[in-house]
């Protein structure tokens, strides 16, 4: 029997079901979540998906009303994790998966510390997303629109509106299938990827403005402030895409973007060919990609400036 086989049989079981993703989720988190919320519920299920919070980007989504900051039940029949890598990513709701009778994780992390008593984890994937779709069709759950749209959303944010080189033939294969299922291509990609709030064109403004560079231009760095963050009225998911700025420069091949938090900094790194930004986030007690990688550091933005540079500055 197959790993998906002994998933579904655990589906079938289960009375009781939550879906968890990664702290500060991201679109794919989110996309990949209220895919499976909305597949679960058209199965038969009545599932709960705890995500406390998340970018406003992504309220247009199928099912995101229905999402829940926390839940009453202590111990569900069932886990399901997306998109997450270690269990101590769980948005700070580790318990709900720790209780759970049954644990299970999907995603496409490198670094899965496979903390399932399942775990289908395929890191050539360019997305969870893109997973979670060969998951539904061997489950043979039909993908309608509503579906579709939530994984289309999360191929779309991490392939970066497919220009990531982890991009594969057969992610354009799933998503001319999409588009003939009468998902919404264009609409999506233009309400993930182009439009901006007010708030982050401010945000970008400002970490424009702070951008340095190291290592003979093939580093940028720049960070904002919860004092920045107030000063433009900004909300959770504003600050999305800024370290993207640094990665885009002629020469740099690694973009760091620190934001400050009542708990220490948020770090955000991204590189373009050579660097392992995943292996260097590692060290700084985060994980994520080889291109595309995140931390939490307790520290001040200088000192946890001066601690990146020092590793970056060892791999560049």
């Amino acid at each position: 029997m197959s790993t998906l086989d002994n998933i579904l049989e655990e589906i079938d079981k289960a009375n009781s079901i939550v879906i968890l993703t990664h702290e500060n989720p991201d679109g794919d988190a989110i996309g990949t979540g209220l895919a499976l919320y909305n597949a679960l519920k058209q199965y038969g299920k009545n599932p709960d998906i705890i995500i406390p919070e998340y970018p406003r980007t992504f309220e247009f989504l199928p099912g995101a009303e229905e999402i829940k900051k926390e839940s009453n039940i202590e111990k569900y029949d069932l886990a399901i994790s997306v998109d997450c890598a270690t269990i101590k990513m769980l948005n700070g709701f580790s318990n709900y998966f720790e209780n759970a009778t049954v644990k299970v994780s999907i995603d496409h992390h490198s670094t899965n510390t496979m903390f399932g008593d399942l775990n289908y984890v395929s890191p050539d994937a360019p997305a969870c997303a893109q997973i979670l779709l060969v998951v539904l069709e061997y489950f043979k759950i039909e993908i309608t629109k509503e579906i579709g749209t939530c994984i289309l959303t999360g191929i779309i944010t991490d392939t970066g509106g497919f220009k990531y080189s982890s991009v594969t033939a057969e992610t354009f294969e799933f998503v001319a299938w999409l588009l003939n299922r009468g998902v919404n291509v264009s609409k999506i990609y233009r309400k993930v990827l182009q439009i901006k709030t007010r708030a982050n064109f401010e945000l970008s403004r400002i970490a424009a403005d702070r951008l340095e560079f190291y290592e003979d231009g093939k580093v940028a760095f720049t960070y904002i402030t919860e004092e920045d963050m107030e000063k433009v009225n900004a909300e959770n998911g504003d600050h999305e895409g800024i370290v993207e700025m640094g990665r885009d420069i002629e020469g740099v091949e690694v973009s760091i973007f620190l934001r400050q938090t009542d708990k220490g900094c948020k770090v955000s790194m991204r590189s373009n060919e050579y660097v392992n930004v995943s292996d260097v986030c590692i060290l700084l007690g985060g994980g994520g990609h080889i291109h595309a990688a995140g931390a939490t550091m307790q520290c001040t933005i200088e000192q946890a400036k001066e601690k990146i540079l020092r590793q970056v500055k060892a791999v560049i």
